[in-house]
């Protein structure tokens, strides 16, 4: 056999075990770092050794207490989960590269979010993050409304409940969402139950899908709020607060462009009390390290006014990975450890970790684009001789819809739930973008002056008649029924 001959044979049988080599080769790089196309037809190009490196730091310099100035760095970590869940959401099957993702952001999530650990519906899973987001039924809309504490709070809830369906013929599901028995028990329960027309509303025990241990949530007071739009199956939810009033039907808000671009709307709390609680403002300026365009719209941010956020509605689409993510950073906020050292401390409630918790994570929201308005009854200047009204005065804030329409107000149908929780009037005149006038306590009313009072028009005072005409009735039921209604508030 010819020495050509012989080479030739050789290159037969060696350059397929060369060529295999090579393709064992490129499938290895480009299971580590590329290749895999996701469902909208482009290329993941993704370094899985920086994503393990990432996933071992995270684990080393887990989040401990104090909590004061870590609350960057749960931003940045939440950032870091919201690109993994995009990639995850679009990848296909169970590929190596989406299992590898799924891993890093299920240990990243409980690292950060203990809560959603040892849930009761399954304490030994390993996908806790995965199981939670696999509760929300796609495309599901409705409403999410915390109530416990007290009989007081089933009243105004009733009063709620009433008002959307039998005056403004809402249809959007209502979920009602408490702590346990000890905070709404099935008295209560039954109760509230009998209010909805529709029978289109059910009950969720926030217990039945978070470990409580981190969380205190009986004693948390507003802490609930977050865990109930966390917990609900609503894929949008519409938080209310039980002393919430509509006059309009909340599906309204789910028609927003702002909502609908964003996929989170937020009203705005009163402009007041501009360059003090000087910590207050250092510390958002320490942790909010890089201002959202969101973030540089904001009065609070660059006038030092003090509080940004009413949160008696919020609107959210947990669809969104941003916008899921920022909501767990907003319920890290109302944990029991971070909310008695650092949330509740510096600032009042709950109200300021919604906005907080999206601006951190990197989420895209949206806020109304005043600041709160007032609705009550006109006033005269006082010592102004009858020279006519020039102030709206009353115990609530008020909130205009994109066309400068009223949609919600907060504090109940009652006049002033605090002082005389037994007596209702209907409001006659609003105001928008004046200033306000403070009560020197909680009972006494606020007024705002300096802009023009506008007149409820007759479609809304009929609206607030109806509805509290429909709140007697419910009062009278709940008393039929033991309940001590115009207990503490």
């Amino acid at each position: 056999m010819s020495p050509l001959l012989c080479v030739v044979l050789k290159l037969r049988y060696i350059a397929p075990f060369i060529l295999l080599i090579l393709f064992i080769n490129l499938y290895r790089a480009l299971d580590h770092s590329s290749g895999h196309v996701l469902s909208d037809g482009r290329t993941l190009a993704v370094d899985f050794d920086d994503i393990t490196a990432t996933v071992e730091q995270y684990r080393q310099s887990a989040i401990q207490p104090p909590y004061k100035n870590q609350f960057w760095e749960v931003g940045q970590r939440c950032r870091k989960l919201v690109e993994w869940l995009k990639y995850i959401d679009q990848l296909p099957g169970r590929s190596k590269a989406k299992r590898k993702l799924v891993s890093a952001a299920e240990s990243t999530a409980t690292s950060l979010f203990p809560f959603i650990k040892s849930s009761p519906r399954k304490p030994n899973s390993r996908t806790a993050l995965s199981d939670l987001r696999s509760v929300y039924k796609k495309g599901s809309q409705g409403l999410v409304i915390p109530v416990g504490g007290g009989d007081h709070a089933v009243r105004f809830a009733g009063h709620l409940i009433v008002s959307l369906r039998e005056v403004l013929g809402c249809s959007l599901p209502i979920q009602i969402v408490y702590a346990g028995d000890a905070d709404l028990n099935k008295k209560q329960r039954d109760a509230l139950a009998s209010f909805d027309s529709t029978k289109n509303m059910e009950f969720l025990d926030v217990f039945t899908m978070f470990d409580d241990s981190t969380l205190s949530l009986q004693q948390g007071h507003w802490a609930i709020k977050p865990f109930a739009a966390l917990a609900s199956p609503f894929e949008q939810v519409i938080l209310v607060d039980a002393d919430a009033v509509f006059l309009q039907r909340p599906e309204a808000l789910l028609k927003h462009r702002a909502y609908y671009n964003t996929g989170a709307y937020l009203f705005h709390d009163r402009l007041l009390w501009r360059h003090e609680f000087r910590e207050r403002h250092d510390w958002w300026k320490d942790q909010i390290k890089e201002p959202s365009p969101a973030m540089n719209k904001s009065r609070v941010w660059t006038e030092d006014y003090a509080e940004e956020c009413d949160s008696g509605v919020v609107v959210l689409d947990k669809s969104r990975p941003q916008v899921f993510v920022g909501l767990l950073h907003t319920a890290w906020q109302n944990t029991l450890d971070v909310r008695e050292e650092v949330s509740y401390k510096i600032t009042y409630g709950d109200k300021e970790t919604w906005w907080l918790g999206l601006e951190l994570a990197g989420s895209s929201y949206e806020f109304e684009p005043h600041y709160g308005s007032i609705l009550g009854w006109e006033k005269e200047k006082p010592g102004g001789g009858g020279t006519g009204s020039d102030r709206v005065c009353s115990f609530v804030i008020a909130h205009p819809d994109d066309r400068e329409r009223l949609i919600w107000f907060n504090g109940g149908l009652v006049k002033n739930k605090l002082a005389d929780p037994e007596s209702y009037e209907v409001q006659t005149a609003w105001m928008m973008d004046g200033t306000w006038v403070r009560g020197a306590m909680k009972q006494n009313m606020s007024c705002m002056v300096g802009a023009e009072v506008r007149k409820l028009s007759g479609e809304e005072q009929e609206i607030l008649r109806r509805s509290i005409e429909a709140a007697r009735k419910v009062d009278s039921t709940l008393k039929e029924r033991g309940l001590n209604i115009f207990g503490h508030v």
